[in-house]
């Protein structure tokens, strides 16, 4: 059977069991090109027959399961190169990484260092309050005498940690 593509015109030879009665979807290799041919009938034939044909070629023949929209899975190729080696970057993009110390004393480095966490910093933090306050409230008489306006601001900052030590006292005997 000789069929011809509407858009472009190319004719192509199939087999004449390819295509049953109800039809099936065809597609152009040419121009990608997708109708529904069904067979043809005899008149026809001896038309197409007597008609030269320009090119033998086959058609795509796609069936009705395969006639939804698939896109072919292409293989990636894997990489030869290592993106984030030293040489390739030190080629590519001229950063230059020097690993002089190996693994092993890296991780014995990390065993040995003191880690300053949270609590640390909390209770160093305190001491340090606590410091200050003390060395403001010894020396309260020598900074009066200097600067006399700071007065009333030595007495409210110390008449507030009075108050938050009341409200720890009281927090703690009530539980």
């Amino acid at each position: 059977m000789i069929l011809s593509c509407n858009s472009c015109g190319k004719k192509f030879v199939v087999p004449d069991n390819a295509i049953s009665k109800a039809g099936r979807l065809v597609q152009c290799s040419a121009c990608g090109n997708k109708w529904k041919q069904f067979p043809v009938s005899i008149s026809e034939k001896k038309e197409t027959i007597l008609k030269p044909v320009i090119k033998k070629t086959r058609a795509k023949i796609i069936s009705p399961k395969k006639a939804s929209f698939s896109k072919r899975k292409v293989a990636k190729n894997k990489r030869e190169i290592d993106l984030y080696s030293p040489e390739y970057l030190a080629k590519k993009h001229g950063i230059k990484i020097k690993d002089s110390t190996p693994k092993s004393s890296k991780k014995t480095i990390a065993k040995n260092e003191v880690s300053f966490g949270f609590y640390s910093f909390l209770l160093v933090f305190i001491v340090f309050i606590i410091f200050f306050s003390r060395t403001l409230y010894f020396s309260q008489s020598f900074i009066i005498m200097l600067f006399p306006g700071t007065e009333t601001y030595l007495s409210y900052f110390f008449e507030n940690i009075r108050n938050i030590f009341e409200i720890w006292k009281s927090l703690i005997a009530n539980y």
